[in-house]
């Protein structure tokens, strides 16, 4: 590899001076994850505004044996889309690709550029009269690209799925600099291998997303939202089959928060306030939505959780009267990940299990744990209905919590392990990034390491696409 100390003004060449960053203070948000977990050092940042300029800087940059980052809205929680230090890495904003190329009314489907917030798609869905179901704490900010590249999940993948369901067609630059074009917008296509799979979660390792056909639904008519309290995660559990049963495709999310994390946002963000005046372990949240009116999905959530407390399931509940209430209730589950970063730094994990397997686990995670950390503090929550668990440690005290962040990988022993033993995965929706590339060997069989390393190979011989990442 050489250095070309013309790069700069080769890059410029391509998106215009004032979209290639190499000031330290313009870099700095660029080169720093969400978290503060994780800082780099960037070449420069550039900032394409088309398919065609992304094609060009990774053409100029494979001739110049020069590494690149793709990055979103840099809201993930692995380290990613963060360089590594040394300054030898271009960053490639996709910031300024934020334009809704069409929409098909009959197809219902959305043709956006990758640098589209989802706040922003979901708008452009909702202005006209659809919706697009992909729901994440960080919409605002976060990417299609960036939900591409780590195959977001969310609240809503238990009805909905997750980004891999939610996609027709993308558009890719490879590591060469070619493009293909992969903007379909069939729901069956059986002429080979689906391509653009293998784009979906690699986490800009094959190439950088730079547009997608994204699917569309009919736009609920009416909700409604309830927050209950649980005594333990087996009638939390209990409490999902009951409403998977009686309430079928309407069951929007089912939600599972821990006491801990509900004290951390009751803590940290100013506004909210605690549902019930009786609290217990385990709290759920449930949304119902659908073509009925909120009047018939409250009567339905009402009978559901009347039902539960007669079972011995429900200890309390409150129901949302108003969008406003309903806000208030989901603002409690969406600010839990910005509290704990208030609060400090924890050891995070992003686990999957069989439901049958869930109570279980937490109960003898929880156990050994305690038996070999003091003062720890466990902050679970997550989409039960789909069994995806945030699973997070630290310390109870900020002054101990250094010692705690220093055994992350004992930690990560004892909550992996046993996930592993469960039939589950280290990672349900985040992604490796950096924070999981070594550990997941531990966990994934040698076939299937061998098999997606002679992918990486055949996409990116030279290993220039956000190389120490994911693998």
């Amino acid at each position: 590899m050489h250095e070309d100390p013309n790069l700069p003004s080769v890059l410029a060449e391509i998106v215009g001076t004032p979209h290639v960053l190499l000031a330290p203070a313009d870099m700095a948000r660029y080169e720093e994850d969400w978290r503060g977990r994780y800082r780099g050092q960037a070449r420069a940042v550039v900032r394409p505004a088309s398919t065609e300029e992304v094609s060009a800087l990774v053409s100029r940059c494979r001739d110049l044996g020069v590494a690149i980052v793709p990055q979103g809205g840099n809201t993930g929680l692995c380290g990613g889309a963060t360089p590594h230090a040394g300054g030898r890495e271009v960053v490639v904003s996709l910031e300024r690709m934020n334009r809704i190329r069409r929409f098909d009314r009959m197809n219902r489907s959305l043709a956006v550029d990758a640098g589209c917030t989802l706040a922003s798609v979901q708008q452009a869905a909702a202005d006209r009269d659809c919706l697009f179901p992909l729901s994440l704490a960080s919409e605002g900010s976060c990417q299609i690209g960036g939900n591409l590249s780590t195959n977001a999940g969310g609240v809503h993948v238990l009805r909905y799925g997750n980004m891999r369901d939610l996609v027709l067609g993308v558009e890719v630059v490879l590591p060469d600099g070619r493009v293909w074009n992969g903007m379909r917008q069939l729901r069956k296509d059986n002429t080979g291998y689906d391509l653009k799979h293998l784009f979906i979660g690699a986490e800009g390792s094959l190439g950088i997303v730079t547009a997608a056909v994204l699917k569309l639904f009919p736009r609920p008519r009416g909700r409604a939202v309830a927050w209950a309290t649980v005594r333990d995660t087996s009638h939390a559990i209990d409490l999902f089959q009951l409403a998977s049963a009686r309430c079928g495709a309407a069951l929007n999310a089912f939600e599972l928060v821990g006491d801990s994390a509900l004290e951390l946002v009751l803590r940290h963000i100013p506004g909210t306030r605690s549902p019930l005046a009786t609290t217990a372990a385990w709290n759920v949240l449930i949304e119902l939505a659908g073509q009925e009116s909120a009047e018939s999905h409250c009567e339905s959530i009402e009978s559901l959780l009347a039902d539960g407390m007669e079972a011995g399931l429900v200890v309390d509940a409150a129901i949302a009267r108003s969008e406003a209430q309903a806000e208030a209730l989901w603002q409690l589950r969406e600010n839990i990940s910005e509290a704990q970063r208030i609060e400090g730094f924890s050891i995070k994990h992003d686990i999957s299990l069989p439901l049958a397997a869930m109570d279980d686990f937490l109960a003898d995670a929880k156990r050994e744990l305690e038996a070999n950390f003091d003062d720890l503090r466990l902050v679970v929550f997550g989409h039960l209905g789909d069994g995806n668990l945030h699973y997070n440690l630290s310390s109870r005290h900020r002054q101990g919590n250094d010692l705690v962040i220093a055994r992350t990988a004992e930690a990560n022993r004892i909550v992996h392990d046993r996930v592993a033993a469960s039939g589950g995965s280290i990672s349900a929706e985040h992604g490796l990034g950096q924070l999981k590339r070594e550990e997941i060997l531990r966990y994934r069989s040698p076939i299937e390491d061998e098999m997606m390393r002679a992918i990486k190979r055949a996409f990116d011989p030279d290993g220039l696409m956000n190389p120490g990442k994911f693998l």
